[in-house]
């Protein structure tokens, strides 16, 4: 988690690596849920104070420091706008109205959120490991330590933002409204990344106030982890209703990680084919082509002609998944071709699609790793690849974007278990060393 504290005093770099300031402040523009960070404040040489526009300016920051994407010589200094508020001078150890718990708090400290270069407010810390951290991290962690040995537990105290309301210009108080009235005007992966930092009632909180159609798509852009806490500590009307919502795959998904009993009850609350679906798919192994498959495609036979495939393409409902291409069935359900998108625009309406289509398919099995899949995928440029079973019949899809999460997860466990044998190897030179150092220094007394 980053906090405000973390970063005051922080080195300011520029693109040739010089050190230009330290950071003063951040300066957020007020009226969104969980604001953005829209200026850097940092003091230069001679504690002379500068601002600059962060989404403009800075690449990064890395916990130790904020890189700029620029030299110092190609900087553009800015000043604080009539909308924007200072976090440090303005906020910070300042007074504030929690409208939901209908009491004044301190502001100890002020969680950030971070998603790639760009830094949201994501709430206020007004207990006491705010207090604890801003004397010195190390004293937040001793007392955390201390707590735990006595099987106590210090928790933080955070109030989310949704909209703050200045009450008076200098700020002596600032409102906090937490019914999340807003939540609408963000990217449900910005509010997924939000989500994932607070605590369970308060991702729950969240999620109350969300429309059935946000919701679902903000769990789609939830970490797998996430997904399933958040459908758990629904009420099983709702939870049942936002999984008939979703596609087939994702939904099978976030069944399999939640309890037998909940994932029964919210299977049986559902319609009889948004159900049906799910249990077709939960019937494969997890990390298998059969398993990360959606059942969510077109399907035509050849004796159909071009028209009738536009048709069917103009009757899908708006929430229907985007179609790469359209698979060609025999009378027995078998798999006998493919066409895409493009080849459809090109024929004429009265071609049929047996004499258009593309008989070499590339398929899986639905027992095939998943690696497997997402390599040949990969391998031979494909929007989606499709299932199907022993004697060729058609299964479902396992689309591109399952396949990159994939390849994403192969990458980073690859990079962890590289770090691991680093870190191993560090520690067997050491202790190497320390041996080698050991009996050197016998040798020498001995000799001496």
């Amino acid at each position: 988690m980053l906090y405000l504290s973390q970063m005051l005093g922080k080195p300011v770099i520029d693109a040739e690596g010089e050190k230009i300031g330290s950071i003063s402040d951040l300066a957020i523009q007020t009226g969104e849920v969980f604001p953005r960070i829209t200026s850097l404040a940092f003091k230069g040489p001679g504690n002379v104070p500068f601002m600059v526009s962060w989404r403009k300016y800075v690449n990064e920051f890395d916990g130790d420091a904020v890189h700029l994407s620029v030299a110092s010589t190609g900087i553009r200094f800015s000043y604080l706008q009539p909308e924007e508020v200072l976090l440090a001078r303005d906020l910070l150890n300042r007074q504030i109205v929690d409208t939901q718990g209908m009491k004044v708090v301190r502001v100890n400290d002020l969680k950030l959120s971070e998603s790639g270069s760009q830094l949201r407010l994501l709430g206020a810390e007004v207990g006491v490991r705010g207090i604890l951290r801003g004397l010195a991290p190390w004293i937040e962690n001793a007392a955390v330590g201390l707590a735990k040995a006595f099987n106590r537990k210090i928790d933080e105290d955070i109030i989310a933002w949704n909209y703050m309301d200045l009450l008076d210009r200098d700020l002596s108080k600032v409102q906090l409204s937490v019914t999340h009235t807003r939540l609408s005007e963000l990217h449900p992966a910005d509010v997924a990344d939000i989500l994932e930092q607070l605590d369970p009632a308060q991702r729950a909180a969240v999620f109350a106030h969300l429309d059935d159609e946000r919701a679902d798509d903000v769990i789609s852009e939830l970490e797998d982890e996430y997904q399933a806490d958040v459908i758990e500590d629904m009420n099983d009307a709702r939870g049942a209703k936002l999984l008939s919502g979703m596609d087939p795959d994702d939904a099978a998904a976030i069944v399999r990680d939640l309890p037998y009993e909940k994932a029964e009850r919210l299977l049986q609350l559902m319609g009889v084919e948004d159900a049906e679906d799910i249990r077709n798919l939960l019937g494969y192994r997890d990390e298998t082509a059969g398993g990360m498959m959606t059942t969510q495609y077109i399907a035509m036979r050849e004796s159909d002609t071009v028209e009738d495939a536009v048709h069917a393409l103009r009757e899908l409902p708006e929430d229907h998944p985007t179609v790469h291409y359209l698979y060609v069935l025999d009378d027995y359900g078998k798999l006998t071709g493919v066409l895409s998108l493009r080849t459809l625009v090109l024929a004429a309406p009265e071609t049929p699609l047996g004499s258009i289509m593309f008989t070499e398919v590339i398929s899986a099995l639905p027992d095939e790793s998943e690696e497997d899949v997402a390599d040949d995928i990969s391998k031979y440029n494909l929007l989606a690849m499709p299932v199907v079973d022993e004697h060729g019949k058609m299964l479902g899809i396992v689309t591109f974007d399952d396949a990159l999460d994939v390849i994403e997860e192969d990458v980073e466990e690859t990079k962890s278990t590289q770090t691991s044998k680093l870190t191993a190897g560090v520690i067997a030179g050491l202790v190497a060393l320390a041996i080698y150092t050991f009996i050197v220094l016998q040798i020498a007394g001995h000799l001496g």
